[in-house]
């Protein structure tokens, strides 16, 4: 399944965008699902896949609907715990959806069209409407980082046998967690991994939407670094509402002249790798289909577009008895600034911060018998140097 995934700064119409994507997803012959949060004029508005065309459909996230239903789901899971302690049960209609809710409920979404009951609809693209472009970008690194919790939290290799759980409860004098715990973690851990291999994989890509103009290119310049730290690429640059090159009013002139200006950088930052499409200004809120398609976003082409092969390298020095003298690891991240890098090898991770983005990272299986002997950042990569631990590298005879 081809996934295009719809972001950008905020008030870029990308809403709208997501729609025209889908649009011509599906009116170039592909089964098409889209995904929003916000009501899309001229489309129907269930939370269950509803038709919109032959070939397209639309089903919109209820947060707070979710909410509802996971807390309920867990209150009568933890029930024994609940009436040992003496705890009142929460009704549906008096919970109201607590903050990080709405994230949550995309991921839930993401996952019933990746590996749930969606996935078996036959669908072969599917596009989702993402929150703004800064929110987005930590909403993707949220199944990595939520699994990386849990097996913190609840290592399966810890759980101990149901018969001997009295007797370790008895002896640490600290009652054990409930198996219902760890199966609720497995349960959403295998969850989380399904949306991860969907954000991970070679056939999604994010499709950026921004109005040309000096504060958008401020932040599409700071999510390229943002995309290149979590492996992620853009397929297509699309810029909204583009008014008309000529016009006799000279305010709508200078207005124009500034967005061609914009639009001059952008072509040349982020093309050919990233093409640009320019959205024209319709004069007037898309409201029909037809809106939609007046647009011309071109329809995903199909190809596996996201992740390169090998985004991050590893270049290495031969040394005496095969033994590599040193070995490097490659890390393009275009934008960043040295003042803004914060770097921690702790174990066989590596912490990395770049601005308002951060990831750990898992070392790569050759860099874990070495020891981190410097980084540089040069012509938008970092590049870390590491020496290879004499104690752990094994030697050739």
């Amino acid at each position: 399944m081809r996934t295009v995934l719809v972001t950008g700064p905020g008030g870029a119409g990308r809403t709208t965008l997501a729609a025209a994507t889908a649009l011509a997803a599906a009116a170039h012959g592909s089964r098409t699902l889209l995904v929003s949060a916000a009501p899309i004029p001229g489309l129907p508005a269930g939370t269950e896949p509803t038709r919109v065309t032959d070939r397209l459909d639309h089903a919109r996230i209820d947060s707070g609907a979710h909410f509802r239903a996971e807390l309920t789901e867990l209150q009568q899971r933890a029930s024994g715990v609940l009436d040992l302690v003496g705890a009142g049960r929460l009704d549906g209609e008096e919970l109201t959806e607590l903050p990080g809710s709405p994230q949550l409920a995309l991921l839930h979404t993401l996952h019933r069209a990746a590996a749930g009951d969606w996935s078996t609809a036959g669908y072969g693209t599917l596009v989702v409407d993402l929150p703004p472009l800064d929110q987005a970008l930590a909403l993707l690194a949220l199944p990595e980082q939520l699994r990386r919790y849990l097996r913190r939290l609840l290592p399966a290799e810890r759980q101990a046998a149901r018969a001997l759980r009295p007797v370790l409860a008895q002896l640490a004098g600290v009652p054990m967690p409930a198996q219902w715990l760890y199966e609720a973690a497995a349960r959403k851990d295998a969850e989380l991994a399904a949306v991860q291999a969907l954000v991970e994989d070679r056939a999604t890509t994010l499709r950026l939407v921004a109005e040309p103009g000096p504060a958008a290119g401020d932040a599409l310049r700071a999510a390229r670094t943002g995309l290149a730290l979590h492996g992620l690429r853009a397929d297509l640059l699309v810029a909204n509402r583009v008014l008309p090159r000529h016009s006799s009013d000279p305010w709508f002139a200078d207005l124009a002249a500034r967005q061609e200006k914009c639009l001059g950088h952008w072509h040349e930052e982020w093309a050919p790798e990233v093409p640009v499409h320019e959205a024209a200004h319709l004069g007037r809120d898309p409201r029909t289909t037809d809106d939609l398609a007046a647009l011309a976003v071109p329809a995903p082409d199909g190809r596996e577009a996201g992740r390169a092969d090998d985004p991050w390298w590893i270049e290495g020095e031969e040394g005496e008895s095969g033994t590599p003298a040193e070995l490097t690891w490659c890390l393009p991240l275009p934008g960043a600034v040295k003042e803004d890098l914060r770097l921690v090898r702790r174990g066989e991770e590596l912490l990395l911060t770049v601005g308002p983005f951060h990831r750990i990272i898992k070392v790569a299986s050759a860099l874990r018998r070495c020891t981190v002997s410097g980084a540089a950042l040069t012509d938008g990569v970092l590049r870390v140097r590491f020496t290879p631990d004499p104690g752990l590298w094994p030697r050739t005879p």
